[in-house]
């Protein structure tokens, strides 16, 4: 669908696009927008692969930066000579459970990469008086508000920050950075706190991929105590969706919660993408593939449940996701037993094979 472009977003550019939702919000602006270009700032750590790129539609109007977000000299020069009016910071640390065994790099990207994007925003943009044809959205998280009760209300944007884990104090200080320079300084901000995201291109530690994964080499299954823990899942075309929605409509200095209103208890999820892989490969030496299940002991400050209201975008902006869970996940299995060659080559990097030296017995939030 092809959207009317407002006077802003004509020179975009992406931080962390090698990553799994960078990458597809690459994918989803070069197939539903013209008149734009992009450029993709990314360090190439262990989540962003250039693999991930591959076969970009209206590739003339992406460029590719190997680069570090903390090196605000290199962030301004690309805002500067590429004329850069808009800045979607993906770029982070996020697995949870490398956080709590290597908290430094969480502050150094999370919390100084921001600081550095901001400063050259402020610098590039705000520097010869104020610009109103520019923009800085950036993408954050769920975990920030910390964890609800059983029967509790779902996180608003109202919701107090009470982060558990280093990865989610290292976002909820980002966040209040942004907030401040829209406040302080007048920087075009927006935020959008997202749920946990799901579907084709994810690092295989997180959840739904590790699963399909292992379930395919007939691996355990690993589930966190007992797989009571709820999330909201969101598959990653609507989050795609949900962010350029508030890019071009929403109101600088808000944030927006985006959410998939899906919230089963992992053991669920796990049990569905088993159910899923037993219709697919019925012949699998595998099948019933939940015999694979393995309880794990559960990991040191796990947030029990996440919820998201999302009655502001939807009133808002008139966005809603699209996929509930069955669907979102039936896309997400046949896209991975279609791509064996992305998932191999993502395999055969040092990256996930230092991951898989560490050992970690699970994967995402």
């Amino acid at each position: 669908m092809r959207r009317c472009l407002n006077k802003i977003m004509k020179n975009i550019l992406v931080t962390g696009g090698a990553g799994f939702i960078g990458s597809n919000f690459i994918r989803f602006l070069l197939t539903s927008n013209e008149g734009i270009s992009i450029t993709n700032l990314d360090l190439l750590t262990y989540a962003g692969s250039l693999e991930n790129l591959q076969g970009l539609p209206n590739s003339q109007h992406y460029s590719f930066i190997h680069g570090d977000i903390c090196d605000q000299e290199l962030v301004e020069k690309i805002v500067g000579e590429n004329k850069i009016d808009t800045i979607v910071h993906f770029a982070a640390e996020s697995h949870v459970d490398r956080s709590i065994s290597g908290p430094g790099a969480f502050i150094k990207t999370n919390i100084n990469g921001t600081f550095s994007l901001l400063e050259a925003a402020r610098k590039k943009w705000l520097a010869e008086g104020q610009r109103h044809d520019v923009r800085f959205h950036h993408i954050s998280t769920d975990e920030v508000f910390g964890s609800l009760t059983p029967q509790g209300p779902p996180f608003s944007e109202s919701t107090p920050y009470s982060p558990n884990s280093p990865y989610a104090a290292s976002k909820a200080s980002s966040d209040f950075l942004v907030r401040a320079y829209t406040h302080t300084y007048g920087l075009p901000v927006t935020i959008s706190n997202c749920s946990n995201n799901y579907g084709p291109y994810q690092f295989p530690e997180k959840l739904i991929p590790l699963i399909i994964l292992n379930a395919l080499q007939g691996k355990p299954l690993p589930i966190y105590g007992d797989g009571q823990q709820i999330r909201d899942w969101l598959y990653v075309d609507d989050h795609c969706e949900a962010i350029w929605q508030i890019i071009l409509r929403g109101k600088v200095g808000e944030s927006y919660n985006i959410g998939g209103e899906n919230q089963p208890a992992n053991l669920e999820i796990v049990n569905t993408i088993c159910d899923l892989l037993d219709e697919a490969l019925p012949k699998s030496p595998h099948t019933p593939h939940n015999q694979l299940i393995e309880y794990v002991a559960d990991r040191p400050g796990h947030d029990r449940r996440y919820a998201m209201d999302i009655q502001k975008i939807k009133k808002e902006l008139g966005w809603q996701p699209r996929y509930d869970l069955k669907q979102g996940l039936s896309k997400t299995v046949q896209w991975y037993l279609d791509n064996q060659e992305w998932v191999s080559a993502i395999q055969k990097q040092k990256e996930y094979q230092g991951w898989l030296d560490k050992n970690y017995t699970q994967r995402g939030k």
